[in-house]
């Protein structure tokens, strides 16, 4: 799809890099790092199914409807997640960033706080979108919670929106930003980054 590349965004504590299947036994590695698929809120891939979820991603790439992309702690040099932009609907600009997970040892770091940053950025400002969405299960108060440290806004809940992999019907939370707030919203999130990483850990 013409208007939404893969493309490689490179920040102070991240580098977002276009998923491969030359990630998979980093990955792999990374969501073993917290036992992250134990989390019942969301969907997370066991280390033995990376490979096929980095497939499945790239398939989805293939259709036009996800760019998908592997996250790299610039600290460390590792892949330490993936994140994408999804649900992608060319005609009227949207997207939602998702599909995001994080190895435990660098949640509640600035790097959640500077990959956000970085793909609002591309979205707005290369992109030319008009909303970027986020969704999120309703009882998944952490992921809540750093949405709105974002600044994001509550769009609404859709009530019995998805069944759930144990069978069980998701609410999901759906929040956006909408670009005549991308300025504000930038700017809260480069003063979050700014600031001393003891009070940084708690908004990212």
């Amino acid at each position: 799809m013409s208007w939404l590349e893969p493309v490689t965004l490179r920040g102070a504590h991240a580098t977002l890099e276009p998923l491969s299947p030359a990630h998979e036994a980093e990955l792999a590695s990374a969501v073993a790092d917290g036992e992250l698929w134990t989390l019942w809120f969301t969907h997370v891939p066991r280390p033995q199914a990376m490979g096929d979820e980095i497939e499945r991603r790239l398939g989805l790439q293939r259709a036009g409807s996800m760019l998908p992309f592997s996250v790299r702690d610039n600290a460390s040099g590792r892949l330490v997640g993936m994140s994408t932009y999804m649900n992608v609907d060319s005609t009227h600009r949207r997207v939602e960033i998702g599909s995001t997970w994080y190895a435990a040892s660098v949640q509640r770091t600035p790097l959640n706080t500077n990959c956000k940053l970085m793909l609002l950025q591309h979205a707005f400002e290369r992109l030319d979108c008009i909303a970027v969405e986020f969704r999120t299960h309703f009882m998944n108060r952490r992921s809540r919670q750093a949405i709105e440290r974002l600044g994001a806004k509550l769009d609404g809940i859709l009530r019995s929106h998805a069944r759930m992999a144990d069978g069980s019907l998701r609410d999901t939370a759906v929040y956006s930003v909408i670009a005549a707030e991308w300025p504000a919203v930038r700017t809260n999130l480069e003063w979050q980054l700014r600031r001393p990483r003891s009070a940084q850990g708690a908004a990212a």
